[in-house]
């Protein structure tokens, strides 16, 4: 199950976040409500992915893993930096 979690989500963030979201818990031990994840699936799914995946439940996310998190974010913001730059 692991090896075909990575390979959706290196197809798609998004694709990866409704197989998180249908076959297990993941995605409500991380997050605290639906908002988070539904807005995240939108806007920064990289950042919601990495977030929920580096989600421990006995100690959230510390250390190294917020290394993962961020990196995920700039990924976001430069797939939105690429879209812009490409239409002008």
């Amino acid at each position: 199950m692991g090896c075909l979690f990575a390979l959706l989500a290196i197809i798609s963030p998004r694709l990866a976040l409704i197989a998180l979201w249908l076959f297990g818990d993941l995605l409500s031990r991380a997050f605290d409500s639906w908002l988070v994840p539904f807005l995240g699936f939108f806007f920064i799914p990289w950042t919601t992915l990495a977030y929920a995946v580096m989600w421990s439940s006995s100690r959230g996310v510390e250390g190294f893993e917020w290394f993962i998190v961020i990196f995920a974010f700039f990924i976001d913001m430069g797939s939105y930096a690429q879209g812009q730059r490409s239409r002008g």
